[in-house]
């Protein structure tokens, strides 16, 4: 059975679909790479999406040699080994690198020195955002690109080059469901495609029902609903309608979302708008997400449903959403402040609130004054909010 995905897997950036950002002729990964001065990089975004493919490309054009790793079963003595069979050669190597953010402290001590001479070129792939689990060491040395889901229009020019090399014919509500279902994932699209061609060349929508019943989830194409739904289920609960709020959650599950995807935007919303205006909101969240994992359909709809409601009854709050953006931004522009010395390690001045009865008044946390955090009245976070005043303390 031949390999979709292998054979048609992009050889140029002008091959690439569904990530012109990153491939068009301006856009600056591709410049840096045609000029031979691009850097240590990660690669960060969903499956599918043509993480593997560009740093092939990227290789190809930089003419480098490709090492492809991936961090679940990477041995450092396999990193040596490449380190001393490239030690010398003209060309410096590629070191792909699959599932980048698990990879140890001690695996990246052994890259730093490497990336530091940059005897090596490493670029790393990962569903996640790489950075957060990277040592500083790694992400002052590197760049940080996001490949997104790949939209219907682009999805719909892979399946026609699928077409095209393999001769099939796929009926129109089958081309639709390729298109519909696969979440923006090429890989997943062309799989299905694959194990449909298997069986017969005139592909239907029967026929890949039969092999893939559900849509997957994080779907991004234009012809679902799916993130109407999932916006419309959000803002509902942040409307705190519950009916609206029950209705789209029974459209999310009619329509083939995975419990887990539901239910991590709950956790997300629990935090973002509820907050501490009612923070068991948010332990309650975390357990349907916990718990639909373990217990799936169809029982898991109850689970999901009793956390909805409870969501849209819960006082809302996002001053902690709003919190955590404003500092960021303040960090992202420069504002880069000097730890007080009183509160740095190993300062013996620093006055333990526990011996004052659980707060003291001693010299400023920030060496400059910044403020981030803006309190509602809102339930319980209503009470922190007085608390706070009590000590004087303006949120």
């Amino acid at each position: 059975m031949a390999d979709f995905s292998y054979l048609l897997r992009p050889e140029c950036f002008d091959d690439l679909v569904g990530q012109r950002h990153l491939s068009a002729s301006d856009a600056p990964l591709r410049v840096l790479c045609e000029k031979g001065a691009l850097g240590h990089s990660f690669l960060f975004g969903p499956p599918g999406c043509g993480k593997t493919s560009l740093a092939r490309i990227i290789a190809r054009v930089m003419e480098l040699p490709f090492y492809e790793l991936n961090a679940t079963s990477l041995k450092i003595e396999e990193l040596r080994k490449i380190f001393e069979r490239t030690r010398g050669t003209l060309q410096r190597p590629l070191i792909f690198i699959d599932e980048v953010h698990r990879l140890a402290k001690n695996q990246q001590e052994v890259l730093l020195p490497v990336m530091e001479t940059n005897a090596v070129l490493v670029i790393g792939a990962s569903t996640e955002n790489p950075f957060f689990s990277l040592t500083a060491a790694m992400r002052s040395r590197s760049m940080l690109f996001e490949l997104y889901p790949i939209k219907t229009e682009a999805l719909a020019l892979l399946l026609a080059r699928a077409k095209e090399r393999e001769g099939l014919h796929v009926e129109d509500d089958a081309r639709d469901y390729l298109l519909r279902s696969s979440g923006g994932d090429a890989r997943a699209m062309l799989k299905l495609l694959e194990f449909a061609s298997a069986i017969s060349l005139h592909v239907s929508l029967t026929l890949l029902m039969q092999l893939r019943p559900v849509a997957l989830s994080d779907g991004s194409s234009e012809a679902s609903v799916h993130y109407d739904l999932a916006s419309a289920l959000i803002k509902s609960i942040r409307g705190s309608h519950p009916d609206a709020a029950i209705y789209y959650l029974a459209r999310l599950i009619e329509g083939g979302e995975p419990a887990d995807f539901i239910a991590r935007r709950l956790v997300i919303l629990s935090s973002e708008d509820v907050g501490n205006a009612n923070p068991q909101a948010l332990t309650l969240a975390t357990s349907c997400l916990m718990a639909v994992k373990q217990i799936g359909y169809p029982e898991a709809r109850i689970i999901m449903a009793q956390t909805v409601i409870y969501l849209c009854g819960s006082p809302k709050s996002n001053s902690a959403y709003a919190a955590i953006n404003a500092a960021q931004k303040a960090v992202q522009s420069g504002e880069i402040l000097e730890i007080p010395k009183q509160i740095r390690q190993h300062y013996e001045g620093y006055m333990y609130p526990h011996d004052f009865g659980g707060w003291v008044e001693q010299e400023e946390y920030l060496s400059k004054p910044l403020k981030f955090v803006a309190l509602k009245d809102a339930g319980y976070e209503g009470k922190m909010k007085k608390w706070f005043e009590a000590l004087g303390l303006k949120v």
